[in-house]
C-alpha cells in the first residue's frame, strides 16, 4: 500500500478592472486542464512567499499578494496522484510590473504542443461557468467570486 500525503497550492486570483480574470490553460502528456494561475508550494516556503515564486516562474513578473480568499475545506484527491490530498489556497493579487506575454484568445491555443506546454487567457467573471475549470476546488472558488461580485 502507497503511504497517503498532501499537496498544497497556492493560487493567484487576477481580476482585472472589467472584472476578468486571468486563467491558465496547460496539458501535461494528453491531459489538458484550466486553472487558475500558480502551483505547489515547496519545502521552506510560506503561502505568500510559494505564490510570488509560482508567478514568477510562470509569468515572469512580481506581485503583491493581497486577500485571502479561500482555503481547501473538504477532502479532494490529487488529479495527478491519487494517493495524495489537495488542500489549496487562493489569494487576489495585484501584478508590480507588466507581464511580457502574449495572451491566449481561446482555449488551449499552444503555439506549439511540447510534453507540458502553458498558455494564459482573460476570462470575463459573469460569463465563466464552473465546467469551465478543470478542478473541483476552482470550481468552488469561481462560484465564491461570482456571488461576491
Amino acid at each position: 500500500m502507497q503511504s497517503q500525503q498532501f499537496t498544497i497550492r497556492v493560487y493567484g486570483l487576477w481580476i482585472d478592472a472589467g472584472k476578468n480574470i486571468l486563467l491558465s490553460d496547460e496539458h501535461i502528456g494528453d491531459f489538458q486542464f484550466t486553472k487558475f494561475p500558480g502551483g505547489g508550494l515547496e519545502w521552506g516556503e510560506g503561502l505568500r512567499e510559494g505564490l510570488k515564486r509560482e508567478w514568477q516562474e510562470e509569468l515572469g513578473i512580481a506581485i503583491e499578494v493581497l486577500d485571502h480568499i479561500y482555503t481547501t475545506d473538504f477532502f479532494q484527491a490529487s488529479a495527478f496522484h491519487p494517493n495524495t490530498q489537495v488542500i489549496s489556497v487562493y489569494y487576489t493579487i495585484q501584478p508590480l510590473e507588466k507581464p511580457k506575454l502574449k495572451w491566449a484568445t481561446k482555449p488551449f491555443q499552444f503555439e506549439r504542443k511540447q510534453h507540458k506546454d502553458e498558455v494564459f487567457r482573460w476570462a470575463n467573471m459573469s460569463q465563466l461557468q464552473a465546467q469551465d475549470l478543470t478542478f473541483p476546488i476552482d470550481q468552488l472558488v469561481l462560484k465564491l467570486l461570482q456571488q461576491a461580485l
